[in-house]
């Protein structure tokens, strides 16, 4: 495997995700190709606007995974978003296994016959090749769910993201900070115990109550349901992989075999031939359908769960400011002070509110329509995958009665 490769990602990269955008012709964003060098894959995003924000109506930039990073961070960090639904950071590209594999592979101890080689060296690249286009396809679902919003859509930083020809100078995250964001996470965790625990802030709003209960079920569930689909598709692969030397042996015994039997086993080897490949697309469809879009929900809800936590958090500065404005009456002192505090925090409250309700609604019917989309898609394929493999069986025996 070369250390460089492009491919044009038009046309044969895997929609991996059902992602259910309206078409707004007045800002278009896709991946238009992508380019795999051995620590880092390079981007080219491609947009075509109306928009006169934008100089050009058309343009291209080059971009890299930790650039994608930092636009997420950005949308994260900025207050004004605190009610919106931040679509999740996209995979960092990881090719490792599979090259692992291609080098090992490479370093045999000479016990595959070269058919066998070349055959499992077919099944590798194709492997890193799947991996390659489907991480192409979840950075262009980011940007796409970005350009699709009314409001995520007008940040600057996106238009930077889009539009500026030049290298961002973004780096990687380094030890430190992957360990600062690790430990705002369990701050966080923390903070929401004890928001609804020790602090005892009750929520205020049945449909958000509701939804709470529901998305630390369907997170856990489609998670688990995650890892499960993966070892069934490891399974698929791992058939497919072990056709290829029983049908090497088999067809190593017709052409050495001199009985009646010759035809026979060459029938046969090509047969597991047939079902090899067969299987393989099997595991591939139930990866693309089912895996990535799990995969993408889990990690979608989880930014559902951090825009309930703003809003649970954003309701116990509103108590807390309420209960200051109480102690300050009581006091006779700074009350203009507290009234003026506790308005902020019940307008942001109010606005984080309205905003979170429509996005969590329009989350649902994203992900709904999504499962829907996939779920008959892949149900038509493994059908279809079904009959050809009874076929295939059917077929060959018949072509092995009619030798005998």
């Amino acid at each position: 495997m070369e250390d460089n490769q492009e491919i044009v990602a038009d046309n044969s990269k895997p929609r991996t995700v059902s992602v259910d955008l309206q078409a707004d012709p007045s800002l278009q964003v896709e991946i238009s190709d992508a380019v795999s060098e051995r620590d880092k894959v390079k981007f080219t995003v491609h947009t075509k606007t109306n928009l006169t924000h934008f100089k050009r109506s058309e343009f291209s930039v080059v971009r890299q995974h930790e650039e994608f990073i930092w636009l997420h961070d950005a949308y994260t960090e900025n207050e004004d978003y605190a009610g919106i639904i931040i679509p999740s950071t996209p995979p960092k590209p990881d090719f490792e296994a599979s090259r692992e594999k291609l080098q090992k592979l490479g370093e045999g101890d000479g016990s595959m016959t070269r058919e066998e080689f070349a055959k499992m060296k077919q099944e590798l690249e194709a492997e890193y090749l799947a991996i390659f286009k489907k991480t192409v396809a979840m950075h262009e679902v980011f940007l796409q769910r970005l350009a699709a919003h009314p409001v995520l859509r007008k940040d600057h930083n996106f238009y930077v993201f889009l539009e500026y020809d030049q290298d961002l100078s973004v780096r990687g995250k380094n030890r430190k900070e992957i360990l600062g964001g690790f430990l705002k996470n369990i701050v966080k965790s923390a903070d929401e115990v004890l928001i609804t625990g020790l602090s005892g802030t009750k929520e205020v709003d049945e449909f958000f109550e509701h939804e709470r209960t529901f998305l630390v079920e369907y997170h856990n569930r489609v998670k688990d349901a995650c890892m499960k689909v993966d070892k069934m598709t490891r399974s698929h692969k791992n058939v497919a992989e072990d056709y290829i030397p029983i049908a090497s042996a088999l067809n190593a015994l017709g052409t050495q075999e001199t009985s009646h039997l010759n035809k026979n086993l060459l029938k046969l080897g090509e047969l597991l031939e047939k079902l090899r490949k067969l299987e393989g697309r099997v595991a591939s469809d139930e990866d693309l359908k089912l895996s990535d879009l799990l995969r993408y929900y889990t990690r979608d809800s989880q930014a559902a769960k951090d825009l309930l936590y703003r809003r649970l958090r954003s309701l116990a500065d509103y108590e807390n400011a309420n209960k200051a404005l109480d102690k300050a009456r009581m006091k006779n002192k700074d009350v203009k002070l507290m009234e003026t505090q506790q308005q902020i925090c019940c307008q942001k409250f109010e606005k984080l509110s309205d905003s979170a309700k429509q996005e969590l609604i329009n989350f649902r019917a994203r992900r709904v329509a999504a499962f829907r989309k996939n779920m008959i898609e892949l149900t038509e394929l493994e059908l279809k995958h079904a009959k050809a493999s009874m076929l295939l069986v059917r077929n060959g025996l018949i072509a092995l009665k009619g030798d005998q």
